[in-house]
């Protein structure tokens, strides 16, 4: 393993703030930065492609020395205590950070379960949504979230903290040509008879409670102002709604809360299904 030590902001350390903090710079690279004791293991038994690793070596723990000769880098970098203490989000330094590549935005690439359970976000404009969406997927066993649209980026820090080591676990694809998902949509039709796409409104629709979703579904979430969007309502089979108390002044839930919500009505339904 080759390692360089950084004593100053050089070309290299820029590179590393470029890729915390500029989106347009991540994908010119298809790398990200990461750190989180969570996160980084999670990146690792899960196969994610772990290309350098950043530390301070005269102040490593017993489980980033591990860490540090067990994955296999291109090149790590020793960066002086002050420069590390600059480039990491947390108030306590972390004492190990990570350069990762992105992953292909290929749906086709994604193995899914015999009865799949797919979850679609359209247009995520908060990263803490969008963070908290792939943690309630992975939670309940979703095998897959796509985003659509004009989103935030899935790969801002963030994001990526927010999802708590969920990130690396849930396969998440980006889809922005939207002939691509209807695409989809078609081939898990034939694929999976009965495949039912459920769209979300905040309007009096289809009680949750009342929709068959034990079989293969894909559940569309829309964005957190402007809803699911039009085309999108119009391709699913029924649009469905969380009932809210009369007397509420609320007339909505947040995204992720809803997500969380309609998801679980989910695995509630095919856990009954599955004792009768």
């Amino acid at each position: 393993m080759n390692e360089i030590t950084i004593t100053n902001r050089n070309n290299i350390y820029q590179k590393f703030e470029v890729l915390k903090t500029n989106r347009n710079k991540r994908y010119k690279y298809n790398e990200f930065l990461v750190e989180g004791v969570r996160s980084l293991n999670e990146a690792v038994n899960n196969g994610w492609n772990i290309k350098s690793l950043i530390y301070n070596r005269s102040n490593l723990s017993g489980w980033a020395r591990d860490m540090i000769s067990k994955v296999k880098t291109q090149t790590n970098y020793n960066l002086d205590p002050l420069l590390l203490k600059e480039l990491s989000g947390k108030e306590d330094t972390s004492e190990l950070m990570a350069v990762i590549g992105m992953r292909d935005d290929t749906l086709e690439r994604i193995q899914l379960s015999p009865n799949p359970f797919i979850v679609l976000f359209d247009r995520p404009s908060n990263k803490g949504n969008l963070g908290t969406m792939i943690r309630s997927c992975d939670a309940m066993g979703a095998d897959l979230l796509i985003i659509t649209g004009h989103a935030v980026d899935l790969y801002e820090p963030d994001v990526v903290v927010a999802a708590m080591g969920s990130f690396f676990n849930l396969p998440v694809v980006r889809v922005a040509d939207n002939n691509k998902l209807y695409q989809y949509i078609e081939d898990m039709r034939v694929r999976y008879p009965g495949f039912r796409v459920v769209g979300t409104t905040a309007h009096r629709e289809n009680p949750i409670y009342n929709t068959d979703l034990s079989g293969p579904v894909l559940l569309m979430m829309g964005n957190e102002t402007m809803g699911l969007n039009k085309a999108f309502k119009e391709s699913c089979d029924v649009l469905c709604t969380i009932p809210m108390s009369e007397h509420s002044y609320a007339t909505s839930f947040n995204v992720s809360c809803a997500g969380a919500i309609l998801m679980y009505e989910i695995v509630r339904q095919r856990r009954g299904h599955d004792e009768v």
